[in-house]
């Protein structure tokens, strides 16, 4: 038996690119990586694939971040202060230091300094 969906699609709206560019701007300047403003811009019912791709122009304002390095970020920042409040977790120590290591290999992949 098929599991039924519980999230319905938005009707697809015509927009222009400028206007599609403009939503896109506006919900990164809230913090929001490419990723999700996709997902949102989606349900909204304004479909990426007929337009430029997101990351592309964040680029060209100059205000994009890679999603995996800003994800790093902010598991590393919970760690951090988990790891604050428990002195003596071992595990959390080794994670830490997981993570940074991985988000170090990222910076250097994208070049961030």
């Amino acid at each position: 038996m098929p599991k039924e969906k519980t999230e319905k699609k938005a009707e697809i709206k015509k927009i222009s690119e400028s206007e599609f560019e403009s939503k896109v701007l506006e919900m990164a300047e809230k913090g929001i990586t490419s990723e999700k403003i996709g997902e949102a811009l989606r349900l909204q019912g304004n479909h990426p694939m007929e337009y430029k791709k997101i990351s592309k122009i964040l680029k060209e304002k100059g205000i994009y971040t890679s999603p995996e390095v800003k994800n790093l970020q902010k598991k590393l920042e919970r760690i951090t202060r988990h790891k604050e409040k428990n002195i003596q977790d071992k595990r959390a120590m080794r994670e830490r230091e997981r993570v940074f290591s991985l988000l170090r290999k990222q910076k250097a992949y994208h070049k961030i300094a």
